[in-house]
């Protein structure tokens, strides 16, 4: 996906879909903070436990997930299995995720689209779902 420039190969038109699939794994609360502690440095588990106040399977399971996505690394130790961040342009986009909210964050934070969390606000179904007539939604009695 080569943004700002004119030029276009075949093999870009898959390139949005495949930012959207790298974007969601950034779009998880959870995943963006462990993204976010590890840029610190490498953390085991427990530490992520401990830092993030949740489950060690929420974190295991969101560990699996960014380590499948190439997004995060592991090292093993004795018994112990210490996570860092796989590639340097993962900071970039953290960094560059800093510089958008900081130029649009209020725009963001009151966005009609979303709810808490980036989910959808309950009753609130799609735009195109509704324009078919359809909602996600079962309707209420």
């Amino acid at each position: 996906m080569d943004i700002g420039t004119k030029e276009r190969t075949e093999t870009q038109g898959a390139a949005p879909a495949l930012a959207a699939k790298l974007f969601r794994g950034f779009a998880d609360p959870t995943r963006l903070a462990i993204l976010v502690a590890l840029s610190q440095g490498e953390r085991r588990v427990v530490d992520l436990v401990q830092e993030l106040h949740t489950s060690q399977p929420n974190v295991s399971g969101h560990l699996a997930c960014l380590k499948d996505c190439g997004l995060v690394a592991d090292r093993p130790e004795g018994r112990q299995v210490f996570y860092r961040v796989a590639l340097p342009e993962v900071y970039d986009v953290l960094r560059a995720a800093e510089g958008v909210l900081a130029a649009t964050g209020i725009a963001i934070e009151l966005c009609p689209n979303y709810g808490p969390e980036g989910r959808r606000p309950a009753g609130r179904s799609s735009r195109a779902a509704t324009r078919r007539g359809r909602s996600k939604t079962p309707a209420r009695p």
